[in-house]
C-alpha cells in the first residue's frame, strides 16, 4: 500500500485531499495544528503538531512516503493577507514550515513533494487592468508581488527547486488561484470571496443589502476544490516540476460573484460598497502550460461550484443562529 503525508490536513484543501487519497487506496497521515473543523478526518493517522518546530517535522516524517503534499501555511483571504498587520507571522510561520518539511523529507529519502504556492506571487504591475491581467508562469519575474504573503510563496518556490537541484528530490510546484467549496473557512476572517459572498447573502433577508469592499469591479477566477485536487494529483505524479498555475480561467467581477450567490439563494439584494483591503485589481489563471505538459485543463463552471457551496454555507449560518438563540 502506498503512503502519503498531507501537511495542512486540518485545513480546507488538505482535508478534501485526504479523502481523495483514501479513495485511491493510500495509507494517509495528516498533520496540522487542528483537526478539520467541519467533518471527521479520514486520515489513517492524524497528528496534531506545530510544523514550525524541526523536531516535530522529523517525528512526522518517520518513514519514506511515496507522496508528500505540503499545503500547511499561515494564510487567509484579503481581510487577513492585505491589512499588513499579519505580515511578520505569515512570512515567518510559512517559511519555517517549508524549511523544516523539506529537510525532514530529504533526510528520510522521501523525494516526491508537492508544494502549494499561490497566484499571489505574480507582479502587481501585471494585474492593474481588471480585464486583462497577466499571470503566465514566465511573468513572475522581476518579482513584485502585492503582499508579503506573495513574497514568502515566491521564496519557498525557489527553496523547493533548490532542494530538487541539489539533493535529487522530485518536487512539484503549483500556483493555486482561489480554491473554494464546502467545509472551508466562511466566517473567521480568513475566508475567500466565494465563501464571504455566500455567507453575506445567506445572512441577509430578501430586500436587504450586503457590504462589499471596493467597487466590486475587481476581477478574479475561482476553482472548485474537486478540480483543484484533480490537477494537484496529476501534477504530483507527472514528470513536470512546474511552477504551474492551478486555477480556473472563468474570470468574473466580485459584483458578478455576489449576484451569482443571490441568484442561487433566490434573493434580490443591493450591494453597499465600502472601503477595505482589495489586493490586485485583476487576476485570472492562465492554463496553457498545464495543458501542454499534462494534457488537462479544468472545465467546471463557477456557477456549478457555487451551487454546491452556497447550501453548505447557508446551513452553517442557520446553525450559528441557532447557537446564538440557544
Amino acid at each position: 500500500m502506498k503512503a502519503a503525508l498531507v501537511c495542512g490536513a486540518g485545513g480546507f484543501i488538505g482535508s478534501h485531499l485526504v479523502k481523495r487519497l483514501k479513495r485511491e487506496g493510500f495509507w494517509v497521515r495528516g498533520v496540522d495544528l487542528k483537526f478539520p473543523e467541519f467533518a471527521e478526518t479520514e486520515a489513517d493517522d492524524f497528528v496534531i503538531a506545530d510544523l514550525r518546530e524541526p523536531t516535530n517535522c522529523r517525528a512526522i516524517v518517520d518513514r519514506r512516503f511515496d507522496e508528500v503534499y505540503q499545503l500547511a501555511a499561515d494564510m487567509g483571504g484579503a481581510g487577513y493577507v492585505f491589512t499588513g498587520i499579519h505580515d511578520a507571522d505569515i512570512m515567518h510561520n510559512s517559511a519555517m514550515i517549508n524549511l523544516n518539511i523539506l529537510e525532514a523529507c530529504k533526510n528520510r529519502n522521501t523525494k516526491r513533494v508537492f508544494y502549494s504556492s499561490s497566484a499571489c506571487i505574480y507582479p502587481q504591475r501585471n494585474q492593474l487592468d481588471p480585464n486583462a491581467p497577466v499571470t503566465r508562469e514566465d511573468s513572475a519575474y522581476p518579482a513584485d508581488p502585492d503582499s508579503d504573503y506573495g513574497f514568502e510563496k515566491l521564496f519557498s518556490e525557489r527553496l523547493y527547486l533548490a532542494y530538487q537541484r541539489n539533493y535529487g528530490m522530485q518536487v512539484r510546484v503549483a500556483r493555486y488561484h482561489n480554491i473554494f467549496g464546502p467545509e472551508g473557512s466562511w466566517n473567521d476572517g480568513r475566508e475567500k470571496a466565494p465563501a464571504a459572498m455566500c455567507r453575506k447573502v445567506a445572512e441577509t433577508a430578501a430586500g436587504g443589502s450586503i457590504e462589499m469592499w471596493g467597487d466590486g469591479e475587481q476581477t478574479r477566477s475561482f476553482m472548485y476544490v474537486d478540480e483543484c485536487l484533480e490537477a494537484t494529483t496529476r501534477l504530483t505524479r507527472s514528470n513536470f516540476t512546474g511552477p504551474v498555475n492551478i486555477g480556473s480561467e472563468e474570470m468574473v467581477t466580485i459584483n458578478q460573484l455576489a449576484r451569482m450567490a443571490m441568484e442561487i439563494a433566490g434573493k434580490d439584494l443591493t450591494i453597499e460598497h465600502i472601503p477595505g483591503p482589495l489586493g490586485v485589481r485583476g487576476r485570472n489563471s492562465h492554463n496553457d502550460l498545464y495543458e501542454k505538459e499534462l494534457g488537462w485543463r479544468p472545465s467546471q463552471k463557477l456557477i456549478d461550484g457555487m451551487r454546491k457551496t452556497y447550501p453548505w454555507i447557508a446551513t452553517q449560518v442557520e446553525k450559528a443562529r441557532g447557537r446564538n438563540f440557544a
